[in-house]
Parts: C-alpha cells; sequence; structure tokens
C-alpha cells in the first residue's frame, strides 16, 4: 500500500451527533471586547484589562506573578533573556517539541541540547536530561506534551543538583496539575502559549509566570522596551523589545479563562472514555498518563498508528482518511534537530553551528515522529456520542480497509 491514494469515504455522520468547533465564546467574550472598544484604551500602559488578566491567570495557576505577552514563542525568548542565558551556554529540551522550543535558545545566541522523550507519556526523559549535562548547560526546559505533565520531582532534584534553572513549557498545558500542584510553579519561569488552536486562545497570545519579584520585575523591562511601568520620559533601564500584549487579546482571554476549569474536566472524562473505545483495535495506541498526574489538559490526543495492523495503510492515508471522513487529525511533531533549516544551520548571526553528531541516541523520539497522529483537543468537549463517533470511524476504516485488500 506503500505511495497509494486511498479513497475511503465512510457513511455521513448521524445529524444528530454535533462536532464541537473550536475557538468558543459566548457573550462574555462580546461583552468585554465592547468595553475595550468603548474605553478607547487599547493598549495595556493605559487600560486594566491585561493587568486584569495577568492578577487572574497567577491566581489560577497559583503563582506569584505573570506577564502577558505577544505569543507562547516570545515568552521562551523572553524567560532565556532574563536569566541571562546566552552565547556559549547550553539549554536541554525535548526532541519531540514545537520547534520554538528548541529555537528560543538560539535567538539568545545559546545551543539547544535535544534528548528523548519517554515512549508512553511522550514527555522528556529525567536520565537523558542528567546523560546530556555538560559545563556549558544553564538550564532545562521540559514540555508538558499535550498537556500531560512531566516528572516534575525528577527534573527538580536534577536542576538542584547541577544548578540549572527551569523554565517550563506548558503551552499545552493551562491547569494542568502533577501531584495536585499546578503546572507553571516548579521552575524560574513557566511559558503558555494563547495561539488560535490552544486550549486557552485569543487568536495569538502568550504569558510567563514566575514566584520571584526579581526575574519579574527584569522580564517586565525586557518585554516593554525597557521602560519601567508608568514610565512618561521615556526612562529605558534595560535592553528590550517589544512584547506587550495589548488589551483587546486580554479581554478575550479572560472569558476564555472563566470556562477553562470546565473544559479541562470534560476533556479529561472524554479522553479517558476514548482509550477505552480504542483499547480492542490493533495497532492504535494511545498515549499513556503518569499516575502522578492530577489533571491533564488533553491539548492533543495522541496515539501511535501502526500501518502493519492496517494492512500496510501508511500513517499519511490515515490521517488522510480521517480527515476525509470528518475527524481533524495531523501527524506527530517531526525531531527538532531532523528540520531541514537544523541540519542545514540557517541560525543566521546568531549562531555560527550546532553540531548534531554530538546529539545522543533519540529512539523514541524517532519512532514518535514516524508514528504518532494527534487530534485537537477540541474535538474532546463533545458529548459522549461524539466521542463514541470518532472510535467508529476508525474502527469503520480499518474493517473496510482489511476487507478491500482481500
Amino acid at each position: 500500500m506503500k505511495n497509494s491514494k486511498i479513497n475511503l469515504v465512510l457513511d455521513e455522520m448521524d445529524s444528530s451527533i454535533e462536532m464541537p468547533v473550536w475557538p468558543q465564546y459566548d457573550h462574555r467574550e462580546k461583552e468585554l471586547l465592547l468595553d475595550v472598544l468603548e474605553s478607547r484604551k487599547w493598549w495595556r500602559m493605559n487600560g486594566n484589562k491585561v493587568d486584569t488578566f495577568e492578577k487572574k491567570f497567577a491566581e489560577f495557576c497559583n503563582a506569584e506573578y505573570c506577564i502577558a505577552l505577544t505569543n507562547g514563542t516570545h515568552a521562551l525568548e523572553l524567560s532565556l533573556a532574563t536569566l541571562g542565558i546566552g552565547k556559549g551556554d547550553e539549554v536541554i529540551v525535548p526532541a519531540i517539541t514545537f520547534i520554538s522550543t528548541a529555537t528560543a535558545p538560539i535567538y539568545n545566541c545559546a545551543t539547544p541540547v535535544p534528548v528523548d522523550c519517554d515512549p508512553k507519556t511522550f514527555c522528556i526523559i529525567p536520565e537523558a536530561i542528567e546523560k546530556a549535562i555538560t559545563p556549558k548547560t544553564k538550564a532545562i526546559i521540559p514540555v508538558h506534551m499535550a498537556g500531560q505533565p512531566c516528572d516534575m520531582d525528577r527534573i527538580c532534584e536534577i536542576a538542584k543538583k547541577y544548578n540549572l534553572r527551569i523554565i517550563e513549557d506548558a503551552a499545552h498545558a493551562h491547569g494542568a496539575e502533577w501531584k495536585n500542584k499546578k503546572i507553571g510553579t516548579f521552575g524560574e519561569f513557566a511559558i503558555f502559549s494563547f495561539q488560535n488552536g490552544k486550549i486557552m486562545t485569543c487568536g495569538e497570545g502568550g504569558a510567563i509566570l514566575t514566584n520571584s519579584k526579581e526575574l519579574y520585575d527584569k522580564a517586565f523591562l525586557i518585554h516593554s522596551v525597557g521602560r519601567p511601568k508608568f514610565d512618561k520620559v521615556y526612562k529605558h533601564l534595560e535592553l528590550g523589545s517589544n512584547y506587550r500584549m495589548s488589551e483587546f487579546p486580554a479581554a478575550i482571554l479572560l472569558a476564555q479563562l472563566e470556562r477553562l476549569p470546565e473544559q479541562n474536566k470534560l476533556r479529561e472524562k472524554n479522553a479517558k472514555i476514548l482509550d477505552n473505545l480504542l483499547k480492542p483495535v490493533e495497532g492504535i495506541t494511545p498515549q499513556s498518563t503518569d499516575e502522578r498526574v492530577t489533571i491533564n489538559t488533553h491539548y492533543m490526543y495522541m496515539f501511535y498508528y501502526d500501518e502493519l495492523m492496517f494492512n500496510g495503510i501508511t500513517r499519511e492515508e490515515f490521517v488522510q482518511l480521517l480527515n476525509d471522513n470528518g475527524i481533524p487529525s495531523y501527524i506527530c511533531f517531526p525531531i527538532v534537530s531532523n528540520t531541514d533549516f537544523f541540519k542545514e544551520g540557517k541560525f543566521r548571526s546568531y549562531l555560527s553551528k550546532i553540531d548534531i553528531t554530538n546529539i545522543q541516541a533519540l529512539p523514541n523520539a524517532e519512532r514518535m515522529a514516524k508514528e504518532v497522529i494527534w487530534l485537537p483537543h477540541y474535538l474532546l468537549l463533545g458529548n459522549e456520542a461524539f466521542i463514541k463517533h470518532i472510535a467508529s470511524v476508525i474502527l469503520k476504516i480499518k474493517e473496510k480497509v482489511l476487507v478491500s485488500m482481500l
């Protein structure tokens, strides 16, 4: 079946089953946006929505300080800059993650060092972190993959042992918990994304959390072109850039935050239902949840796909079949060091090169990059009938593919 064109459209979805849509909004977003519009205070420096969101999001995550930003990529770059990580430094990152986790160190002239991920949880392996540490290592960026928290106990132990900084990449994990403690409060910084597909969204946006007043003050200066709050005389105390969020996205996020806890509960419930429905399907193996995780936000419903159990239908063909039959689905991220720009050393003036021959073996990440498929989180906001429909489509594709090959 390699390189074959598959065309298999099943029966249309029952009209009584409604597929969830994303983004979701209601009267609250409209009210808050209208507040900003009519106030004529659209800038964070003379409005109040960004300040209010920062306060509420920090409280929600049990953190002391929050800075709302333009996006999650800038949140990573700002965190590293605030910590003074730069030329000659190394930052350990998971091999499977969105590319920004690896490019943020490069933008700060530091070297990302990708290490392997756990084959069950898809999160960075603490033992792989420790193995990769050198005298140049200054920080770790653990990614809470698809909302599944990393082993923060072990990662914090390693960071303390080697005097390393932790920047949690919680772009998928708004409200997730490790052993009843909110993600976002384990390291010096945690970053969040509010991009259009995230479980809280304003189209584009981000945030950092910290419990350090000193780091907060420095990060605020850098994110606001080096200017302190309430500056009216163009005082610039720090080399900075403009990462400020405006009042409009903050208004949307205030409403998004209000419904996040219930949405997290519903995704958790439906993910477990889907796990059970897919358990009998040979060739489909969902991402596991560590037993110490108390809230998994399920930003992505991820699973291995074994083409041998589907008569040779490739992963890409299977993803196309799911999409053709109304189930949005995608293939996994590539290994960050396998991207073209990384292999070809297209780092512009930031780095001269990265020696990819020194990267440790990544067998789990290689398998994930080749076999994993993910479904977007909003599908898990449907009712039980829709969750059963997802499983039914997968089963019917398998049955029809196997029959058609006889």
